[in-house]
């Protein structure tokens, strides 16, 4: 029997990096402290690199992977705020509740696209990654108590959240902006159409239709095969393949970490 896979390490987990980056957006108080503080929208993969080794050693590292990864996002957090005004809400990255919110989208995003690829868990596996997924927000400033008790009262939390969302067109600018991704490597922007294709199938279709992706019949139809070709192949890819992104984001960290002051 070939050894059980942690579900978090699953690469596919990945095809929804689109999906939760845009629902992060689509909370306004999050969206302008991107806008105004980052350039992501032109090179997408810088935020997305750091995303992902701060997820791969928070969930998977060691005690010192999990503290540096969360030291180095508490200070590129430091001086994300604005206090608003007639353009933007107020907003700060330090917020509890918006660090709440994103922790939020990655765990709902990667559950998603766990059951596309792989099925339905067991409930031991959903129960496990709701537990890992919390600690997202706990290892920044949410307070344990602050994340959904139990994945029925992370439903709760979901809709009511969602309410809260809004895409503007200074937000839709940001990702059409994405889309484009001038200043990524050339094979980044070569997947773009894929990526926003995935994206689109992925999202809410309120979330979808404010960010201007276009649908149809035929395109669900696209998008269900799609994901049929994707759940006969991907699991019968061998550990090593379907692992490769965390160990890959692990080392990148793990040599952060080595040069760092201070660190050995």
């Amino acid at each position: 029997m070939s050894p059980r896979i942690d579900p978090v390490a699953e690469g596919v987990i990945l095809a929804g990096a689109g999906r939760a980056i845009l629902l992060q957006l689509a909370r306004p108080e999050v969206g302008y402290g991107v806008a105004r503080h980052s350039d992501f929208a032109r090179n997408p993969m810088g935020r997305l690199n750091g995303t992902l080794m701060y997820v791969y050693a928070v969930m998977t590292g060691s005690d010192a992977d999990r503290e540096f990864a969360a030291a180095f996002v508490s200070r590129m957090h430091t001086p994300v705020h604005g206090p608003g005004d007639d353009e933007a809400p107020a907003y700060d990255a330090r917020d509890p509740g918006l660090q709440l919110w994103v922790a939020a989208t990655l765990y709902d995003t990667a559950l998603l696209v766990y059951r596309r690829a792989l099925g339905n868990p067991p409930t031991s596996i959903e129960d496990e990654l709701y537990r890992r997924y919390a600690a997202l927000g706990t290892a920044l400033d949410v307070p344990s108590e602050a994340w959904p008790q139990d994945r029925e009262a992370f439903s709760a939390y979901w809709r009511s959240a969602s309410q809260s969302l809004h895409v503007d067109p200074a937000i839709r600018a940001q990702a059409d902006e994405l889309w484009r991704a001038t200043a990524a490597p050339w094979w980044v922007r070569r997947l773009m159409p894929l990526n926003r294709f995935v994206t689109a199938g992925l999202l809410p279709p309120d979330v979808r239709d404010g960010f201007g992706l276009s649908w149809s019949p035929r395109r669900q139809r696209r998008f269900d095969r799609l994901w049929t070709v994707v759940a006969a192949v991907y699991p019968r890819l061998p550990a090593v393949v379907r692992t490769a992104p965390q160990r890959y984001y692990l080392g990148r960290l793990r040599a952060l970490r080595r040069r760092a002051p201070g660190t050995g």
